[in-house]
């Protein structure tokens, strides 16, 4: 028992000091080629011009929107399949990342060429990440409709595709009647995009990952007793319906949240939440909650890192970085080689 106490908080210290080292790698490495001393003078206000500006404007930002992002977009996962008792369930294979990106898209090509609004408005702040709560939430509601009447893992699955399709046809009909400048906005979104997140858009992106985050720990113990079943935990006291209701509000604000400003970002929310349950060897909410959300934040680092390591100024979007690692760690699970499916 003491052992396995120990083991525990060595492996959650290691994944915290990688998470560090990652962090500070995302400072020092960048499209433009810096010297560590210049990054080190910059983050203490002593560099030039042009070396705070790329640090404290572009690194700095990137870098923590990567770790709240990563540890958002991971725990949202995790509560889809705990929730759904689906190995594949996350926001972008249910839709809940269209749908977040239909309000964004509503927002974004509908809404603010009617308004002229100045920099830094509410729209552009809260009001983006409303509209992606109210999307993605509105499709949560749906597959969980659809779940409770169909319990076949992969007839959700396809309804999930279904409603992703039928968004991107509104997006697409939406992008066709855009003017030049909303539509490269929006294209440029769909991409994946750490950078270009001012410091006020990061500070609501954290008050909103903080709350869902508190949300998501309050229910341990509820999602614990749902591995389990809907008959086992409703013998435990679980009100199922309030617990639903919950779990769909925290994976609602956490997915909402982080597309609302990094735009899609494909397969973190599938793929973390299994790469954390092979490197603790648990299904223990007490313990999984912190590893997904520490796992994803490291894993966003590295695929932030990737996109950067072309060079010549050139930036790979994060999106496909993100789709490249957890594409094979899908299949994986597809195929069965981890047995993980059989877990719920």
């Amino acid at each position: 028992m003491k052992a396995g106490v120990t083991r525990l908080m060595v492996s959650m210290t290691g994944l915290f000091l990688l998470l560090m080292i990652l962090f500070m790698a995302d400072l020092f490495i960048g499209s433009t080629r810096m010297a560590a001393a210049d990054v080190i003078r910059a983050l203490f206000s002593h560099g030039t011009p042009g070396d705070e500006i790329i640090v404290m404007q572009f690194r700095l930002p990137k870098a923590l929107t990567a770790i709240l992002a990563g540890a958002a977009m991971s725990v949202s996962g995790l509560l889809m399949q705990t929730l759904f008792r689906n190995p594949l369930a996350g926001p972008d294979v249910l839709g809940v990342s269209s749908g977040a990106g239909l309000g964004v898209a509503l927002t974004l090509l509908a809404l603010t060429p009617l308004f002229t609004l100045p920099e830094g408005s509410l729209l552009a702040g809260w009001g983006l990440i409303l509209a992606a709560w109210a999307g993605a939430g509105a499709v949560m509601v749906i597959i969980m409709a659809v779940s409770a009447r169909m319990r076949d893992i992969m007839t959700v699955l396809i309804v999930g595709l279904l409603l992703a399709s039928a968004i991107s046809a509104l997006v697409s009909l939406m992008q066709y009647f855009s003017n030049e400048t909303m539509l490269r906005t929006y294209v440029i979104w769909t991409m994946g995009n750490l950078g270009n997140i001012s410091y006020p858009q990061i500070r609501a992106l954290a008050i909103a990952t903080a709350a869902g985050l508190a949300i998501a720990f309050t229910m341990v113990k509820p999602l614990n007793a749902m591995l389990m079943g809907e008959t086992f935990s409703r013998t435990v006291g679980v009100r199922m319906q309030r617990t639903r209701i919950i779990l769909l509000a925290s994976a609602s604000i956490l997915a909402g949240s982080v597309t609302a400003f990094c735009g899609p970002l494909a397969f973190i929310g599938v793929a973390v939440p299994h790469i954390a349950r092979l490197l603790f060897g648990t299904t223990d909410h007490r313990i999984l909650m912190p590893a997904t959300a520490l796992t994803g934040a490291v894993l966003l680092l590295v695929s932030d890192l990737i996109s950067v390591l072309p060079g010549g100024g050139h930036i790979i979007p994060v999106n496909t970085v993100t789709s490249l690692i957890g594409i094979p760690v899908v299949l994986w699970i597809i195929l069965g080689k981890t047995g993980l499916g059989r877990r719920f």
